[in-house]
């Protein structure tokens, strides 16, 4: 799965990025106005990455289909865990962060960051991240697959 993203770019060279994921239900146009907010000079022209969850139906909301990083099985935290579609997102969010590698910014200085399903699958995609990450920063979430979390977190997060 490749994900649509929005970007702002600053005038020069990004140092650093930070990719915002959304929320269930949400886009990525939720969090533009954070760019604004975050007095980030300090680091440098930073790049805001905002990708968008697919379109898939959400089981706990009758099949309705929504932006969703994963479907919702149940409301039990536990049992309403999609696992293929949480291992889906945080492989494409791990592809989004090799992308800006690519583009010349540094994974130590890239911040991943979200909020409820996008705080899940930071929190899941970031201690799984093979090269260290600038940060993680998690809204209103959980983290994800706790059974196999400790198993499979690298050392480098």
């Amino acid at each position: 799965m490749d994900l649509q993203t929005i970007e702002l770019n600053p005038g020069a060279a990004p140092r650093a990025t930070v990719i915002i994921l959304h929320g269930l239900g949400a886009d990525g146009t939720d969090f533009l106005p954070m760019a604004d907010e975050l007095k980030l000079d300090a680091v440098g022209p930073v790049r805001y990455v905002f990708p968008r969850a697919p379109v898939r139906p959400v089981s706990i909301n009758n099949g309705y289909p929504m932006r969703a990083w994963y479907d919702i099985l149940a409301a039990d935290l536990v049992r309403r865990e999609d696992e293929a579609g949480l291992r889906e997102s945080m492989a494409a969010v791990h592809r989004l962060i090799a992308a800006e590698v690519a583009r010349g910014v540094p994974a130590r200085r890239i911040v991943l960051a979200g909020f409820s399903q996008g705080c899940a699958i930071t929190l899941g995609a970031g201690v799984r991240c093979t090269e260290r990450l600038a940060g993680l920063a998690g809204l209103s979430g959980y983290v994800p697959l706790a059974d196999t979390t400790a198993a499979e977190r690298h050392s480098a997060n």
